[in-house]
Order: structure tokens, then sequence, then C-alpha cells
């Protein structure tokens, strides 16, 4: 079937396709779960651009896939696309195929991008008109990984509450300094739908799965992924500044913190000491018993860790 316009394939008007496809869609497994009402079959389209993090589009796949399979019944279905309609190499070189070139989605099709390094790829004009195309006709989008990227160009983000990787939050608020991202793993925000990749993926669809199935059939396929602990536990993408450092000294943690607001305009050591409340001599102690550098050392290697990831992630300049 076609949309009227011209022949343009619509996703979800295959009905022919989506029967013959039942047993590739509800593959046979031992485990059986029930579900009360399995409603209509939800549409996924999963646009990929070239080194999207191929981790993060399989974990938001195989939830779904899943589910299928503990329920025995086609409650998701899925496409694959691109810009030409071929294979796309992913950051680890290895190329999926694709089903076949961006198209016209049915509004009730849930389309995300599925993206990673580098960041601008999501940028592509024909990626960002196609979701803001279907944002616009009352359809959900969302950004897997830096997806959120074309999302943010096709002006869809303000306002909003997003997320993506941590890794490329810095750069994207180098491009897009009016929008900041959450550190959220996941965030859902009416039509809007991102999260921050890898295992963050499972997570976004475990908590869409839950609300359409019921948690309980959501914890069943979180266990059939060996995930035992369910979306809302661990809602940052990044551990505590406490695990990292091997501490959980409140003042080196707020000194820390501190420095991260402070990162293009550092703050003196004699700032971070007063804002602490402990003398400098006092707080230098505490730096080098907790990571073996000074203050000084360590928020100089913060700074670095920036720059260089605006270098890796950007096209900012030296």
């Amino acid at each position: 079937m076609t949309d009227g316009q011209g022949g343009v394939p619509r996703l979800g008007d295959q009905v022919e396709t989506d029967v013959t496809r039942h047993d590739s869609l509800v593959p046979k497994g031992a485990a059986f779960c029930a579900v009360s009402s399995a409603g209509p079959t939800r549409t996924y389209a999963f646009i990929l651009v070239p080194g999207f993090t191929l981790l993060a589009f399989a974990s938001a796949v195989e939830p779904l896939r899943i589910a299928n399979q503990l329920s025995q019944q086609p409650l998701y279905r899925w496409r694959v696309l691109s810009e030409t309609g071929g294979p796309v190499a992913s950051s680890s070189g290895i190329a999926v195929g694709a089903d076949g070139p961006i198209e016209t989605f049915d509004r009730d099709a849930r389309v995300f991008v599925c993206a990673g390094n580098p960041q601008s790829a999501a940028a592509a004009p024909a990626v960002v008109a196609a979701v803001a195309r279907h944002h616009r006709f009352g359809g959900v989008v969302g950004g897997i990984c830096t997806g959120a990227v074309a999302l943010a160009k096709a002006g869809l983000v303000a306002g909003r509450r997003f997320t993506l990787h941590w890794e490329n939050q810095p750069g994207f608020v180098e491009t897009f300094p009016d929008q900041t991202p959450t550190a959220s793993r996941f965030e859902t925000d009416g039509r809007l739908m991102t999260c921050g990749g890898g295992a963050a993926s499972t997570d976004m669809m475990l908590s869409v799965i839950a609300d359409e199935h019921g948690a309980d059939f959501a914890a069943m396929v979180s266990e059939m992924c060996l995930r035992t602990v369910m979306p809302g536990v661990d809602p940052e993408q990044r551990s505590s500044l406490a695990a990292l450092m091997s501490s959980r000294n409140p003042v080196l943690i707020a000194s820390v913190t501190l420095m991260n607001r402070h990162i293009e305009e550092p703050l003196s050591m004699d700032d971070l000491a007063e804002a602490a409340g402990y003398s400098r001599r006092h707080l230098e102690r505490l730096f080098r018993e907790a990571t073996g550098k000074s203050p000084g050392e360590f928020y100089r290697g913060l700074r670095l860790d920036r720059g260089r990831n605006l270098l890796s992630t950007t096209e900012l300049t030296l």
C-alpha cells in the first residue's frame, strides 16, 4: 500500500508482509509469560547513521524481540532504515543491513535515530527532516546514544527533558548552548524519548514495556536480558564521584563537583578551600590521600579531559 502521494510506502501499512514475518517477529523459546491484553502491534523504526553504536542499537531491539518471544504474540515489530537504504557501518566497523531508505512513517510508529561518533552524523539533513516531519504529524521520535543531536537540530528538544551519552554531552552543549541534557540514563518527555545508549537503551525499552504490558511482564523481559535491576534504581549514566574516587568524603565530592562547574573559568585553590570550609593545606592533604594528586593537578586533569573530549567529538578548533 502507499500513502497516496507518489507511491511512497508507509510503515505500518504492510499487512501482508507482517503476516509473512510473524515467525520472525515471534521466535520460539522455552520461557513463556502471558500478557493479559496484547493490544495492537507497536511499530518501531530505527534510523541508523554512520558510526552508530552497535551495543546501543541491539540493546534497544532485543527487549522488543524478547517481549514477543515470551508472550508468543507480535507485541512489537521494527524496521531498520538508513539514508541510502544500504548497510551502515557501526562504530566497531561492523555493518548492519537496512530494510530500505528513510520513508514516510505511519503516525503510530516510534522513530529512533541511532547514532554514535561522530555525533554530527545524526545531523544529516535527511535524518533531521524525517524526525521533524514525523513529530510535526503527531508521531513519537527518539534518540539513542547521540541521536538527540538530530532532535536538537530539528528544534524538538527546547524546553524538554532529554539526554545523550555522557561522553558527548560537553560537545553537544558547545554546539547547542541553549539546550542542556540531563545526566539520566533515559528520558521520556511527551512524544520525545532519548537515552544515553549502551545498556540504557534496554532501560528505556523496559520502561515502555512496563507501561504497555505491566511491570511483572517487563521484569520477566529484564530477567531474560540477565538484567535483574529494573529501571529507576540507577537513574544516572555515570557512577558517583565517590565511587570514582574511592572516597565518600563529602568535602572531596563537593570540591570536585565545584571544579566541574567551573571548567572554563577555573577557581583558585583559595576559593576552593573557602567553599569547602577548610584550609588550603587541609584540602591538599585530602586530595593527596584520595587521588595521589594535589587539588591543582586534579583540576588541571579535569580541564584537559574536557578539552580532549571536545577535540575528539566536535569540529571545534584548538
